[in-house]
């Protein structure tokens, strides 16, 4: 025999049989365990097509029981039977061959011998069936126009079209009008409920602003729960340190509960020094977090995947329910938002848990954190340097530092109430005041200096320098007001740099003897005259409120001192 194996009866009859269903030879091999190469010599011999490979799911296969007929007539045809052993084609009549088709038509030819009827019936062709999509398509272009993905579309035809399909209709729609596209592979981590939350900002939509009336690129927070991917998105229209802050504090609040680890990226408003071991954290941000009892862990530098749950859901708001859509006011856009998350973000059945959302976070919720009391009392931060009177300067006021700090910096905090003052290296309170009004002092009696300082002394020297009654004025204001009078000092000097010592020098001895030891006297006295001597006309009212105004600085110094 010609063939690579010779097949017992019931082998063959197996391939023969599997081939008039018109299996293709991958198939007959797996199912047979024999040779693709054996059963096509089999089937070729016993007339029966072999399906090519690239025919595959192109055209619906007819059914087995058909067989090849002259087009022009009814007769049944006989079908000819070559010889297994030595298959010769050239031995079939000229009509033969124009009557045959070839294999590549999928017909099948039976092996048996036997007569079939040529009425017998025929494989239905496919029918086309139209789409529900159909009449909506310009609404479906419209959003993909827009850059909405297939499941956006949908959910808006369900809200504004009453569409009774599924979603996989309009995915099988917006797949033939623009091409399959295929997901990237990510890793998934598993948390337990209550351990983990993921925060990250994304791109919101066009918003018109309040004060412009122009459209203006929004910002979007989202905070995605590890365990259950329950997700909370906020609109903002701008960011700072202290709005990331409060949107985590909004998301807690949403949440009905914290979470006690906040993974997040490297941006400024959370993490002043990226490390991934020792991180500098925003004061702010830190102190919020710890108010809720959670703490932050940074990611490595350009490492998304570490947060993808929520990357995923900045990524879902922006191409869903965001995509090409302007709103009117912030306030309207988030309320758009937050209907979105309770219809469609929500009722959802995750693509990994294969769970709905909203029932895996009522198992999640009883895990998280209870809420405190009390909201966190914002403030505000800074560094300051403390200067030759002791004192750092917050909002125009003036606040007492204790000794030894002249010419370091210090760390800041204040509020509407008090102003702190910490240092920067151990965070350690070092003193608490109570605010002040622009221009006043708040200095605590201990911190008083029981002599003058060396830096003190040196300005004193200076001012004896540039003129005689430049250094008595000058020493005079230190012996009444004491380190708090370092600043009128300098402002005494810098008037001799503006106008020229003769002048200020003039002013000075003016003041003396008025008896007004101020630096106000003095630059009002050069503003009236920077250059001659002012007549009595001139000194008269400038007396009367230099004295009121001498009155005045005697009622704020005994405040400063109570």
């Amino acid at each position: 025999m010609g063939m690579a194996n010779v097949l017992n009866e019931e082998k063959k009859q197996q391939v023969l049989a599997l081939g008039r269903l018109g299996w293709s030879l991958r198939r007959i091999q797996q199912a047979t365990r024999i040779r693709r190469e054996t059963a096509s010599a089999y089937l070729k011999a016993a007339g029966i097509a072999v399906r090519p490979p690239s025919g595959w799911g192109r055209r619906a296969a007819k059914p087995a029981n058909e067989v090849i007929t002259d087009s022009g007539t009814a007769k049944p045809a006989i079908p000819v039977i070559p010889d297994p052993l030595n298959p010769n084609t050239e031995n079939l009549s000229t009509k033969e061959k124009a009557t045959s088709k070839p294999a590549n038509e999928n017909e099948v030819i039976t092996g048996f011998g036997v007569e079939l009827s040529g009425s017998e019936r025929k494989s239905p062709k496919c029918i086309s069936s139209t789409s529900f999509c159909e009449p909506y398509r310009e609404a479906i272009e419209l959003g993909l126009s827009r850059g909405r993905n297939a499941q956006a579309i949908w959910q808006d035809l369900v809200s504004e079209y009453s569409f009774a399909s599924s979603y996989q209709s309009v995915q099988r729609f917006v797949r033939k009008l623009r091409g399959a596209q295929v997901p990237e592979a990510r890793v998934v981590i598993v948390t337990a409920p209550g351990q983990e939350a993921q925060v990250d900002y994304g791109t919101g939509p066009m918003v018109r602003d309040p004060e412009t009336r122009k459209y203006r690129r929004t910002r979007l927070f989202v905070m995605t729960l590890g365990c259950s991917r329950k997700s909370v998105r906020l609109l903002t229209f701008r960011s700072s340190a202290r709005i990331w802050a409060e949107l985590h504090e909004r998301a807690f609040r949403r949440f009905g509960g914290a979470t006690r680890i906040v993974v997040l990226d490297n941006l400024r408003e959370g993490v002043l020094v990226p490390d991934l071991y020792d991180p500098a954290l925003n004061p702010l941000y830190r102190d919020v977090l710890a108010h809720y009892g959670a703490v932050a862990m940074p990611c490595r530098i350009q490492d998304p995947d570490r947060k993808g749950k929520v990357e995923s859901g900045v990524g879902h708001a922006q191409r869903t329910p965001l995509k090409g859509l302007r709103f009117e006011s912030l306030q309207e856009a988030q309320a758009y938002l937050d209907r979105w998350e309770e219809r469609w973000a929500d009722t959802r059945i995750h693509g990994t848990t294969k769970r709905q959302v909203a029932a895996m976070f009522a198992e999640e919720k009883p895990a998280l954190l209870p809420l405190p009391l009390e909201p966190f009392r914002y403030y505000q931060y800074g560094e300051r340097i403390v200067h030759l009177d002791g004192c750092v300067e917050v909002e125009a006021a003036y606040y007492g530092a204790p000794p030894g700090w002249i010419g370091r910096v210090l760390r800041v905090q204040w509020d509407e109430l008090y102003v702190r003052l910490l240092d920067p290296k151990t965070g350690q309170l070092l003193r608490e005041h109570v605010r002040q009004k622009r221009g006043w002092y708040r200095i605590k009696e201990e911190d008083h200096p029981k002599r003058t300082p060396l830096r003190t002394s040196q300005l004193l020297w200076r001012a004896g320098r540039a003129g005689r009654h430049i250094g008595a004025l000058c020493n005079a204001i230190h012996r009444a007001q004491g380190e708090v009078g370092v600043r009128r000092i300098l402002g005494v000097l810098s008037l001799a740099k503006k106008y020229g010592t003769a002048a200020v020098d003039e002013a000075c001895a003016a003041a003396l003897d008025m008896g007004v030891q101020e630096y106000r006297f003095v630059r009002r006295y050069l503003e009236r005259c920077p250059q001659a001597p002012l007549s009595l006309q001139q000194v008269d009212p400038l007396i009367r409120e230099l004295v009121q105004y001498r009155d005045f600085i005697n009622y704020k110094t005994k405040e400063v001192e109570e």
